[in-house]
């Protein structure tokens, strides 16, 4: 039987069989996702999104993506019989979650339930998986993506291609339709999207973090909170930490079980060397050695390059660059032209021309060999 849809109608929701993922960079593994398919009725303009399950809160930030792609609201919104959505599925009166209602009243759209196994109830979304396997699915199938997000943003260029796409035995294409004839008799967008928060409480640990138990993910507070009892307030996005009414720290939820999310910021400062001591490398040394001087550059890339193994070299090329602080980065750079042309140059022998004060020296550089108690002198040879 033909059916005649109405603009603006009704837009359709349904989770394909199929899963798309990435890989875990951490751990090598391939993550796989839930791919949510939304199609308008009247025009099959077509929304797909990867998400990490089909839990509640899950699908609801896929619906809410979803009418922000759209840019409007739809008359109505009908859901396969899925549990996250339908709490009790009846022909007549079905039962949907509370999270749904709240979400259809934020946004002012009508929600409805197919009959149970009718998927004629709904062949528009029926269609859109189709399509997505074929049109989503196909171009994406010889790619390895790192995280959700970069799925989803190869997924985002394919979706604009495919409604885009001229139809094949009619004229126009999805976007146009839908621009044309269904965008205009939707209701507006309202000013805030829709969350589901979820509030929590954690104890912060001797390392400052406090750990999202949902998750089995750490957070890091400020150090000073140690002991302290904190709420955790959480969406699929953010989660904030607050001591009393005074939000103590705001970060983006991660999803890695037994991992860790610490900000500089809250670590002690011994804390916070030994980060910095873990990130040291040879292009580090030599940007912070430009910034002084070329011959202090030259200096540090031959201590760099007299160990085999670079981290041997990095408390030189450190303390090299703590005597511009202390003497002052015109006078080290003087003292590191005193050394450029001698067979060996170390971290002692800058410190010397710079305690003796003969980096002030007329002599010529080049033929200049610092004090050392080490060095004999032509008494030795008598």
């Amino acid at each position: 039987m033909h059916f005649n849809h109405r603009p603006g109608e009704q837009l359709q929701v349904d989770f394909a069989g199929g899963k798309l993922g990435y890989v875990d960079r951490t751990t090598g593994e391939w993550i796989a996702c839930e791919s949510l398919v939304c199609v308008m009725r009247f025009s099959h303009f077509l929304y797909v999104e990867a998400l990490r399950s089909q839990q509640q809160e899950e699908l609801t930030r896929g619906l809410v993506n979803t009418f922000h792609y759209l840019g409007c609201v739809p008359e109505s919104t009908k859901f396969d019989n899925t549990k996250t959505a339908v709490t009790r599925a009846s022909r007549y009166e079905p039962t949907f979650t509370e999270a749904m209602e709240m979400l259809a009243a934020h946004y002012g759209t009508t929600i409805l339930a197919a009959r149970v196994r009718k998927p004629r109830d709904k062949p528009s979304v029926e269609k859109g998986v189709s399509v997505a396997y074929n049109q989503i699915y196909g171009p994406l199938r010889d790619r390895v993506f790192y995280s959700l997000e970069e799925l989803n943003t190869a997924i985002r260029q394919q979706l604009d291609i495919v409604n885009s796409k001229p139809f094949r035995k009619k004229t126009g294409s999805r976007k146009e339709l839908f621009e044309t004839y269904e965008k205009p008799l939707m209701k507006d967008l309202p000013c805030d999207r829709y969350q589901i928060k979820h509030v929590t409480e954690g104890k912060v640990q001797r390392n400052y973090h406090v750990i999202l138990g949902e998750d089995r993910h750490q957070y890091s507070v400020h150090y000073t909170l140690i002991g302290k009892r904190l709420k955790i307030t959480y969406t699929t996005e953010t989660v904030e930490i607050y001591d009393g009414l005074s939000r103590v720290a705001v970060h983006k939820r991660n999803y890695q079980k037994n991992g860790y999310t610490t900000l500089s910021e809250h670590m002690p400062e011994r804390h916070r060397h030994y980060t910095r001591q873990q990130g040291w490398n040879a292009e580090y040394f030599e940007e912070q050695a430009s910034r002084v001087g070329k011959a202090t550059l030259h200096v540090v890339q031959r201590i760099l390059q007299s160990r085999n193994f670079y981290e041997q070299t990095y408390n030189s090329c450190l303390g090299i660059l703590r005597l511009g602080n202390q003497y002052g980065h015109q006078r080290l750079e003087s003292a590191c032209l005193r050394v450029q042309n001698a067979p060996l140059v170390n971290y002692s022998m800058i410190s010397n021309i710079l305690k003796n004060h003969l980096d002030k020296s007329s002599a010529d550089p080049e033929l200049f060999t610092p004090l050392h108690d080490q060095i004999r002198g032509p008494e030795s040879y008598q």
